[in-house]
């Protein structure tokens, strides 16, 4: 047991306290090149969220020196000295304030005020984005308390990233969407009450030295404040956690009813849009090359079910003219993977996918049912219907020891339309050279 404890000791590599508190509180003051700095780190991040650029973003929070208020709150608490707390508070708001300012004027004067998503993922905080500023909280907190302060502060401000919230809502003040707003605030609040809880921990636990005597009902008025402001934050964390929870696993159904009914069939999707916000859901399709009828529609949107795709309604686009400009806004925009080259070569992969079949492994199950057979191969053929048009049939060629009775080749028909899931196979026996 002391073993582990040694093992686990924080106490062992620690900086001299004082010196650390003397660090900490160096760091709360914005004034002069520390406003400089992080208007400078607000514009980059800005930039960053505007042309959806992660390394920009990195680069911004590496530099904004947000989270020396944040830490000196955390400290303030730890060790009662509440004069510290009111200088860490009145630092963050100014801090706060200077960074809505100088986002919401960017997004203002920028041309480009599409939602990119870096924007967007800022806007719906969740209990995940709890877990990270909380032990991304813990890794700094213990980090600034060594002696060798190693990597981990650049990573703690990735990490926990303070900027990205701040820059988003002024993003959203600056088209007037309040729900973009509240919700990187919320983020941005978040970020900061739970690092400043793991700063609380670990001071505690390191037993700095307290400034004040405060006595046993103060410390419990202390106690139950934080209580009630965490549980302000995690309850709707952890119910929009639910709501994104929910959202992936509709998303996953829909990619695994597009994939069984369209793709695996070789029917190529040239566009997909799903609205999963929209009342009701709508799943929004454009095909390269089949054409399907009003009950065609009909029977794929009663399929949704089958697939517990609830409250959705399935959109064929097939205008040419619709397709076509949906395939260019496709193209036209920066984050689409897809180019005319991958269009074709996924048609042809899908039709590749379409027509090819486990025969080595139909012929290792064939000799289980029918013994007597002693090859098999299947594969689709074209046949000419007439001058204008063509009909693709699924064949299968047999050869066996002695012929097959009629009730034989029917059993294997109805063996083969179930096991390589095609209708009006059409069953011949290979023909002795």
């Amino acid at each position: 047991m002391n073993r582990i404890q040694s093992f686990l000791d924080l106490h062992k590599g620690e900086e001299d306290k004082q010196k650390v508190l003397e660090n900490v509180k160096a760091n709360i003051s914005f004034r002069g090149s520390t406003v400089w700095i992080l208007a400078c780190a607000i514009v980059v991040a800005s930039v960053g969220l505007n042309v959806n650029s992660t390394a920009v973003i990195i680069g911004a929070m590496l530099i904004s020196p947000l989270m020396g208020p944040i830490v000196g709150a955390g400290f303030s608490l730890g060790i009662f000295d509440f004069e510290l707390l009111k200088k860490a508070a009145k630092n963050l708001l100014i801090a706060t304030i200077v960074s809505l300012l100088v986002s919401t004027v960017y997004f203002l004067l920028t041309p480009f005020k599409e939602t990119q998503a870096e924007l967007l993922a800022r806007t719906s905080p969740n209990i995940y984005d709890i877990l990270i500023a909380f032990f991304g909280g813990l890794v700094g907190v213990i980090a600034i308390t060594r002696v060798e302060k190693g990597n981990p502060i650049p990573g703690v401000a990735i990490a926990t990233a303070l900027m990205p919230p701040l820059c988003t809502a002024g993003y959203g003040l600056a088209i007037g969407n309040w729900k973009f707003f509240l919700g990187a605030l919320f983020l941005y609040t978040i970020n900061c009450v739970f690092i400043c809880i793991s700063t609380f921990i670990i001071v505690k636990y390191l037993k700095y030295p307290e400034v004040n005597h405060v006595d046993q009902k103060y410390r419990k008025q202390i106690k139950y404040t934080i209580s009630t402001i965490l549980a302000l934050l995690i309850l709707p964390s952890v119910y929009f956690a639910y709501l994104l929870a929910q959202e992936k696993k509709y998303h996953q159904k829909v990619e695994l009813f597009l994939n069984q009914e369209f793709n695996e069939n070789g029917v190529t999707i040239v566009y997909q849009k799903i609205n999963y916000k929209s009342n009701p859901k709508s799943i929004e399709l454009a095909f390269l090359n089949k054409k399907v009828n009003g009950k065609e529609e009909k029977t794929l949107n009663t399929l949704l079910k089958k697939y517990k795709i609830e409250n959705t309604q399935l959109v064929i686009k097939q205008d040419t003219t619709d397709i076509k400009k949906l395939i260019t806004e496709n193209y036209a925009n920066e984050n689409s993977k897809e180019t005319k080259k991958d269009l074709i070569i996924l048609n042809l992969k899908n039709k590749l996918k379409a027509n090819s079949f486990d025969n080595k492994g139909l012929r290792e199950e064939i000799t289980i049912f029918f013994p007597e057979i002693t090859n098999l191969s299947i594969a689709n053929h074209i046949f000419n219907e007439n001058t204008d048009s063509t009909l693709t049939k699924t064949v299968a060629i047999y050869n066996s020891k002695k012929p097959l009775t009629a009730n034989d080749e029917k059993k294997l028909k109805e063996w083969l339309t179930k096991r390589v899931k095609k209708k009006n196979i059409v069953i011949l026996k290979e023909s002795a050279n």
